[in-house]
């Protein structure tokens, strides 16, 4: 990925991409929408050129698809697409949670513990938004505990996918109550570094996680 300093980290076309996709995950842009190019190019203050490379790289993801005398529809993600995500994920991080147990270091151990520790706080706030992102947190260090780039790499990017889901999951009754029971247990599996019982606590997160966003997508 081409870095400038300039442009945030990113190059421009990383840039344009981000925000899209940002928009369409986030709701922005509907499935069937259609996305004119020279009034997003105005929009956003940018040339076509680099425009038209973001939106074949969504095209690559499968967010849009370029139809000809017809433009660019947005696909966005289906509730087939979730399902298939969250059970990747099952598989996925029940092989991280074992690979982290036997991986992880203390420092990685004691931010675990301190982000459920906030979860609790937030959750009890009722700041669904920070218990959001610090669900999303407690993962990543999960993930990069097995010190594995590729595992590491295929679960970041569900983990992106299904945030804007997570977060509506989260607010629905009585489950961010039920989310909290579920990172403690996973906290408490990595105390003991029992890799069966972080296992079966990690992937019934997940099934859980799962069965409220399949509520929440038919809502």
């Amino acid at each position: 990925m081409k870095r400038d300093e300039n442009l945030g980290g990113y190059s421009l076309r990383e840039r344009i991409f981000r925000k899209i996709r940002d928009d369409i995950l986030n709701g922005k842009y509907k499935s069937g929408d259609n996305l004119v190019v020279l009034k997003l190019a105005d929009e956003m203050g940018v040339s076509r050129t680099p425009l038209r490379e973001a939106i074949s790289q969504l095209e690559l993801e499968g967010l849009v698809t370029s139809i000809p005398n017809k433009g660019v529809i947005v696909e966005g993600i289906s509730k087939q697409d979730i399902e298939d995500m969250y059970a990747i994920r099952e598989s996925l991080e029940g092989l991280a949670a074992r690979w982290s147990i036997m991986r992880i270091d203390e420092n990685q151990l004691k931010e675990l513990e301190n982000i459920c520790e906030l979860m609790e706080f937030y959750t009890q706030k009722g700041d669904l938004d920070q218990v959001g992102d610090l669900n999303s947190r407690f993962h990543d260090i999960i993930f990069e505990a097995t010190k594995s780039r590729p595992l590491k790499q295929i679960l970041s990017d569900f983990q992106y996918y299904v945030r804007a889901i997570r977060l509506a999951s989260l607010k629905s009754p009585g489950r961010a109550q039920q989310s909290l029971a579920e990172h403690q247990a996973i906290v408490e599996a990595f105390r003991n570094k029992d890799a069966d019982a972080a296992e079966i606590a990690l992937v019934k997160h997940i099934r859980n996680s799962n069965k409220n966003a399949q509520k929440v997508c038919q809502e």
